[in-house]
């Protein structure tokens, strides 16, 4: 089966990042080289027929999937990749996966890339108005929402706030906090503080909750 995305990847540009971890007061510059990152996260329908599985509630095909695991996502991308004919990025056959970064299959961003991405050339904490861009818990009603239903920011990436956690490649500390992967972006749960570029968050490869997806990126 050859998979075909519903949407184009959006070509980002290369450019530098600064990040900063507030727990231990420390900031970084990270530089980015030119990548692809879908406009929107996997949603359920996506997931679902890459990994052949049926959609429990197909009125809520469109929205994005939660309830995997940095694990599942990982395994999705190379799938797809394998369904798209393009290589594999991941080796999962050892305790821990590696990124094979001359693959040209479909992956996971980094974390660096994933607050560029959300910033977009703007720098700052928002790219605009909460309401605006993001479901968050003041008017999610509860809920995840359809994927890319309120503004995109100024590289026509929806969804980069708020909705769900997005789930990205990097360790978070591994001195103090193991094997446990970043994930960035806010939720429809989240409250207002919580849902901002620079915001970081962290739990361990095997943890799955109602707010938390991921969304696929491709170097070139």
């Amino acid at each position: 089966m050859n998979i075909e995305l519903s949407f184009p990847l959006i070509n980002i540009p290369s450019g530098e990042v600064q990040l900063r971890d507030d727990r231990i007061k420390k900031t970084w510059t990270a530089q980015i080289e030119a990548f692809q990152l879908a406009p929107i996260p996997v949603t359920k329908a996506l997931y679902s027929s890459v990994m052949n599985q049926t959609a429990d509630c197909p009125q809520d095909r469109n929205a994005p999937v939660t309830e995997v695991s940095w694990h599942d996502a990982i395994s999705f991308c190379n799938k797809l990749s394998r369904q798209s004919g393009l290589g594999e990025c991941y080796t999962l056959d050892g305790n821990v996966p590696e990124w094979n970064k001359e693959a040209n299959g479909y992956r996971l961003p980094t974390e660096a890339e994933w607050q560029y991405a959300c910033q977009a050339g703007m720098g700052g904490y928002r790219y605009d108005e909460l309401d605006a861009v993001a479901w968050y818990s003041d008017n999610s009603g509860g809920g995840v929402h359809e994927a890319g239903q309120k503004k995109p920011n100024a590289w026509k990436l929806y969804d980069m706030l708020g909705n769900v956690w997005e789930w990205c490649w990097d360790v978070y500390d591994a001195e103090v906090y193991g094997s446990y992967r970043v994930f960035r972006g806010g939720s429809w749960a989240e409250e207002a503080r919580g849902c901002g570029a620079t915001c970081r968050r962290r739990s361990h490869p095997t943890f799955r909750i109602d707010d938390l997806g991921f969304r696929i990126a491709r170097s070139l």
